[in-house]
């Protein structure tokens, strides 16, 4: 058995602050949940259908590895990403940093991990591993699926090589703290700034504040355009609030990583925007729960609740957004 020493296995809300957690953890550097989403930029929206899918997808996030792309740019963190299609390589990708002593970040389908409560398929799933054996591997994940878990090392082959939306080849990477650390107090204004910026210019309609537009219009048809309303939309709202989005679809970690800015700086725009978000989170909520009601009745007046909630949804976070531009 090798396992990497001084792992805290602290499971979060959301799968890739989890990992990114553990592994700048082990570096020395301890920040929050929310913290770590928002110096990631991870905040964003998108409505996303096709013909191909069996039912529509709202995610409040930008894509998957994003967020730790750009929490290591903004905090000159060395980031070193593997990627293969060689089964072999892909295990030696993780296997050497561990027996060295270091954990690393995987990018995988969590739809072959053993402990995963709910079977489907999902390509952008991220996980820290710090040890392994002759058959298992041991993992941090979210606190929903567990935090410390361990899944069969055929399963995290399978899980890692998997192909389809959002999937990588075997990603695997390893995060290191510069000599001297840029400090991350002075990265809170150009993250917040850019993120604000990306959500007000977003290039289509389906993503940003027009997306969130988008989907007012679009939500209230969804009892027809479901194949299985009363399976279909509640588990869309499901996934707004449990699936590892910290609740309201993102909105309440981004809510408390402004609430948590606003305790370092004094800025009457920072506070406008943390006010907003702190609405737009309830709101949030408000309209899952008019999904889930819509899905177990098949009344689509509950859909066309949430499509009006969603039009001021759309104006709301756009203005909060406005406000945090301006820092």
């Amino acid at each position: 058995m090798t396992i990497v020493k001084d792992i805290e296995a602290r499971g979060m809300h959301h799968c890739e602050t989890t990992a990114l957690g553990v592994l700048l953890r082990h570096e020395g550097l301890d920040l929050s949940e929310p913290m770590l989403f928002g110096l990631g930029s991870g905040l964003s929206f998108i409505y996303w259908d096709s013909k191909s899918m069996a039912f529509p997808f709202l995610g409040g996030r930008v894509k998957p590895f994003d967020l730790t792309r750009n929490l290591a740019a903004r905090l000159g963190l060395t980031l070193m990403v593997e990627e293969t299609t060689s089964p072999r390589k892909a295990w030696e990708n993780v296997a050497a940093p561990i027996d060295a002593g270091r954990p690393v970040g995987l990018q995988l389908d969590c739809y072959h991990l053993d402990y995963f409560r709910s079977k489907v398929h999902f390509g952008g799933h991220v996980v820290a591993m710090y040890g392994y054996d002759e058959h298992d591997v041991y993992l941090v994940d979210t606190d929903q699926q567990g935090g410390a878990v361990r899944t069969s090392r055929a399963g995290l082959a399978m899980a890692r090589a998997e192909r389809g939306p959002m999937t990588a080849r075997n990603r695997s990477f390893t995060i290191t703290l510069p000599a001297h650390p840029l400090s991350w107090q002075d990265q809170i204004i150009p993250a917040i700034k850019d993120c604000a910026d990306a959500f007000l210019a977003a290039p289509i309609a389906n993503l940003g504040h027009r997306g969130i537009e988008k989907a007012g219009k679009q939500v209230p048809r969804w009892l027809l355009r479901a194949g299985e309303p009363q399976q279909d939309l509640p588990q869309a709202a499901l996934l707004m609030e449990k699936g590892g989005t910290g609740g309201a679809l993102f909105r309440s970690l981004y809510r408390d990583f402004l609430d948590e800015c606003t305790r370092l700086i004094d800025d009457g725009n920072l506070r406008a925007g943390h006010r907003l978000y702190a609405e737009a989170a309830v709101l949030w909520t408000d309209v899952s729960t008019l999904i889930t009601k819509a899905g177990e009745s098949g009344d689509a007046g509950y859909l066309e609740q949430a499509g009006v909630i969603l039009h001021d949804l759309s104006r709301l976070e756009k203005d909060a957004m406005q406000a945090l531009r301006q820092l």
